[in-house]
């Protein structure tokens, strides 16, 4: 907020491409164009935390990327990236592209040898999320068992030995919060389905949750608060799903830590000046939180207007490991598998 005046900063609506424009247009968040470059204060991802509170080294490593648009995302280098970075899973949100036009350098990728996409064919380049694993999961479903939500590719759910990965794009509640009442309708029904998935087995999910939770998750949150992304009752549908038995890994070991944004606006050099949002979360069953070693959020990665996050757990690895499960040489008989919503 700028001082100059005694007046609130000026604040531009966001611009976010193609299929879900409207709500992160709402998002009021550009920083004080009077202000210093050099007054800007930039999120640092500190060193890696490899060892949880309880002295257990991790052995699971998930990374998570709302991608906005895989094929652009791939030609600005993207998976070079993933590639350095080298989680055990990577779930992408916001693909925006079907599966036929997927790039092939993904579809095949010997490293991740099991690959699971939902795409939305009613609506080509529209939502779609992926799932790419080095194990072998026990089992993969696709969306939530609902099909007022089961239409948009949102949703990927893949089962290990000893624990639940979820991957979610959530809906946003649109420019003028027209879709609100939906998104509402929406929170609920996915937090019955993450509660009935806990059940079973400890559950992680990841993804572009396209809520900032506090006002520390936000770099505008006053100017915001009727719009898509933070309004009252998006963050109470957020803090439900932690009061129905779940950790917001990052504000757990950092519950004081501010401008540790996940998302900026393309318009008004939001980035560099880092006025943006936290939206995308790893998010954990309580029993999981004595493994918990770290929930990173890498920030000067690029190549989307999101950046990836990554989560270090110590918990036992499940299924079948790549390296004992003879992956097919030929990449066009890769295991993977999709589903199209039409």
């Amino acid at each position: 907020m700028s001082k100059r005046g005694n007046k609130e900063e000026e604040v531009f609506p966001t611009e976010k491409e193609a299929e879900e424009p409207k709500s992160k247009r709402a998002r009021k968040d550009v920083a004080t164009p009077a202000k210093e470059a050099d007054d800007t204060i930039l999120y640092q991802d500190p060193p890696d935390k490899l060892t949880s509170s309880s002295g257990k080294k991790y052995t699971l490593k998930i990374t998570s990327w709302n991608v906005d648009g895989i094929r652009a995302w791939f030609k600005k280098k993207g998976l070079e990236w993933v590639k350095e970075e080298d989680p055990d899973v990577f779930c992408l949100q916001e693909l925006k592209c079907a599966e036929k036009q997927l790039p092939a350098d993904i579809q095949y990728m010997a490293e991740y040898p099991y690959k699971f996409w939902a795409c939305s064919n009613d609506k080509e380049g529209y939502s779609g999320v992926a799932l790419l694993s080095k194990d072998k999961p026990l089992e993969v479903t696709y969306g939530i068992g609902e099909e007022e939500h089961d239409k948009e590719g949102r949703v990927i759910t893949a089962e290990f030995n000893s624990y639940i990965l979820v991957t979610a794009y959530v809906p946003n509640a649109g420019w003028g919060l027209v879709r609100l009442e939906y998104r509402q309708r929406w929170d609920e029904a996915f937090r019955s389905y993450l509660v009935g998935l806990a059940a079973r087995k400890p559950l992680i999910l990841c993804g572009d949750l396209n809520v900032a939770h506090q006002e520390i998750d936000l770099k505008n949150p006053k100017v915001n608060k009727k719009n898509a992304g933070f309004t009252s009752e998006e963050r109470a549908g957020f803090t439900q799903l932690l009061e129905a038995g779940f950790i917001d890994t990052f504000r757990h070991l950092y519950p004081d830590t501010p401008y540790a944004y996940t998302f900026w606006t393309y318009m008004m050099n939001s980035r560099a000046k880092n006025v943006g949002w936290r939206l995308d979360y790893f998010v954990i069953s309580k029993g999981l939180l004595e493994g918990l070693c770290d929930s990173k959020i890498r920030s000067s990665a690029l190549g989307s207007d999101h950046c990836p996050i990554t989560l270090y757990l110590a918990v036992t690895r499940g299924g079948l490991h790549a390296e004992d499960s003879s992956p097919p040489q030929d990449p066009t008989k890769s295991p993977t598998a999709s589903a199209a919503y039409n």
